[in-house]
């Protein structure tokens, strides 16, 4: 998005059905609590992720950063709104999206390149077909000649990789991560951020991340979308990341622009975090 016109964007997005958009979704739970009332995770949520486009939710937590995909999952419904995914209405779970969750999703019983082929067999792709894809992922993700591994035996980082051959082999149009690098190392987790941008890059599918790390969301992302804390959450920013690409995770963040954009995105985020931390010390 460097150098187009943000108003020259939104006019062309209006014209093209989004991959994702939410219509003043709201999303009531049962309070376990005190029965007979219910909790509002998100409240009148309006956003949309155009095609191609990589965004980024951050907020404190607690917030519904997690609800937010799953409604885009089609795991959950909202109470109030809809949601769409390329103009149709979601109301079951979202063909046109794969989702790489926080933990490993893996089969501990499958080698790294049964797991990597396990949706394409599910689909009734032909076994020699699914196993050529699968090792040409292995490849691409960094893990040629692991295919015989098994997730006890491989490291977080590597573990991660086979996760993400397994999403991205289905070849989704929309691609739904929640905090997925969050329990690796720093060194780690730079990496694996690359990789995935450079694997976004050759597909260019549309990505709603959510994550912790504003630094890792300023980074990877084309917009950030700040959530309030909860309950009832709402967007309450939207800021364009018109840093150039491609991009590299850690030599980006030492530059001018984007310590001026952390700057400025950490200063509403903060107040949201102090908002979250008084209401859980209020109990």
């Amino acid at each position: 998005m460097s150098g187009v016109p943000l108003a020259e964007v939104r006019t062309v997005a209006a014209t093209v059905p989004a991959a994702l958009a939410f219509e003043r979704v709201t999303c009531r739970f049962a309070n376990r609590q005190r029965k007979g009332e219910s909790y509002v995770a998100l409240d009148g949520i309006g956003l949309t992720v155009g095609e191609g486009e990589f965004v980024s939710v951050v907020g404190p937590t607690g917030c519904g950063k997690s609800t937010l995909l799953n409604l885009a999952a089609g795991l959950l419904r909202p109470s109030e709104g809809k949601v769409t995914a390329f103009g149709a209405p979601i109301d079951g779970p979202n063909r046109r999206a794969g989702y790489l969750f926080q933990s490993d999703a893996l089969f501990p019983w499958s080698s790294a390149l049964d797991n990597v082929t396990a949706g394409l067999c599910f689909r009734g792709t032909d076994p020699a077909e699914a196993r050529a894809k699968g090792e040409d992922w292995l490849v691409r993700t960094g893990l040629k000649g692991f295919g015989g591994y098994y997730p006890h035996q491989m490291s977080g980082g590597m573990r991660k990789r086979v996760a993400l051959a397994q999403t991205l082999i289905l070849d989704p149009d929309i691609v739904l991560m929640d905090e997925p690098f969050s329990a690796l190392d720093v060194q780690t987790r730079q990496m694996m951020e690359n990789e995935l941008l450079d694997l976004w890059a050759a597909r260019r599918s549309s990505v709603l991340f959510i994550t912790h790390d504003l630094e890792e969301a300023i980074s990877m992302s084309d917009r950030v979308l700040l959530l309030s804390a909860g309950p009832a959450s709402r967007i309450i920013g939207e800021y364009p990341i018109d840093l150039p690409r491609p991009r590299d995770v850690s030599e980006i963040r030492l530059t001018p622009d984007f310590l001026d954009l952390h700057r400025r995105i950490w200063n509403d985020l903060k107040a949201e975090v102090m908002k979250s931390y008084e209401q859980a010390r209020r109990g």
